[in-house]
């Protein structure tokens, strides 16, 4: 099992994201990679309003990747995203992915990261 987490916070930014990932197999870690690296990229220092946590997890039932999108506002619906359910931490959505390109599973999750307040 792999769980880690990693947090980015940009200068100028309103907001920071964090990730975490508890993968049972190797399948999913370059996907999970990939938009960890690709959502750190982006340059608008707007885009990110408040702060944003993404949960990465498989399970043994199942092959595909679960991702979890917690902010601390409600956001605006987003197609495919279930939720949000209110939790101590804030409104969570979540998603599962089967076999789905990693670049799809990257603009799904960018959306929800970067959802406007509902």
């Amino acid at each position: 099992m792999s769980t880690t987490e990693e947090t980015h916070t940009r200068h100028g930014r309103a907001g920071r994201f964090s990730l975490t990932r508890n993968l049972t197999g190797g399948s999913w870690n370059a996907c999970v990679d990939a938009i960890g690296t690709a959502l750190w990229r982006i340059k608008d220092p707007d885009a990110l309003v408040s702060d944003c946590t993404m949960a990465f997890f498989d399970t043994t039932a199942d092959e595909a990747l679960h991702v979890n999108v917690t902010h601390q506002h409600r956001t605006k619906r987003i197609a495919g995203w279930a939720g949000p359910g209110q939790t101590a931490d804030g409104f969570v959505y979540n998603r599962r992915f089967g076999h789905v390109p990693t670049p799809q599973i990257l603009r799904d999750v960018r959306d929800m990261v970067f959802a406007a307040r509902a």
